[in-house]
């Protein structure tokens, strides 16, 4: 089975407004058995402001994603122990994207020394951070607009394990 090798490259302020966009169908598409309309609706709204939208991606370390022209998923390391920000196009979801970027973050996190990392994990999402050894510390309800958005804080230590003396 051949792994498929993504492009990474950093977040430039020219990509917000593509961004966005990827933001929005990524919501809108993937996570339709998690949330209702009025909940996606309101967290699409998030990113309204793209010159907010832009700064938050800018403010920490955001990488992107590639393939044939195509920006296919970006995350965002914030400070260096929390995943801000991972979004998959939906047309990228299952290929690899949303792994090469969570790597790239876990990386860059223990390069500068932090010994764990935090995401909250949208519903849809626990399914990939458990996989990629996130463990749920807590369930989180946060309003947004006029609904409220649900979803779990999980944490990821990082590292080797610690060697048993022989």
């Amino acid at each position: 089975m051949t792994k498929t090798l993504h492009k990474l490259r950093p977040f430039l302020p020219s990509d917000t407004n593509a961004l966005r966009d990827l933001f929005a169908q990524s919501i809108e598409e993937l996570t339709q058995d998690s949330y209702d309309e009025a909940q996606r609706a309101a967290w699409i709204e998030a990113a309204e402001d793209a010159t907010a939208f832009g700064q938050r991606l800018a403010a920490g370390v955001t990488l992107i994603v590639g393939a044939g022209g195509q920006l296919q998923g970006f995350a965002t390391l914030k400070g260096n122990t929390e995943i801000d920000l991972i979004y998959v196009h939906p047309h990228g979801a299952g290929q690899g994207v949303g792994s090469t970027l969570l790597d790239a973050l876990e990386r860059i996190a223990t390069a500068r020394g932090a010994t764990s990392v935090t995401v909250d994990a949208s519903d849809m999402a626990l399914p990939f951070f458990e996989h990629r050894g996130y463990v749920a510390t807590q369930r989180n309800a946060r309003p947004l607009g006029d609904v409220w958005l649900s979803n779990t804080t999980m944490k990821k230590q990082l590292g080797a394990e610690p060697k048993v003396p022989a």
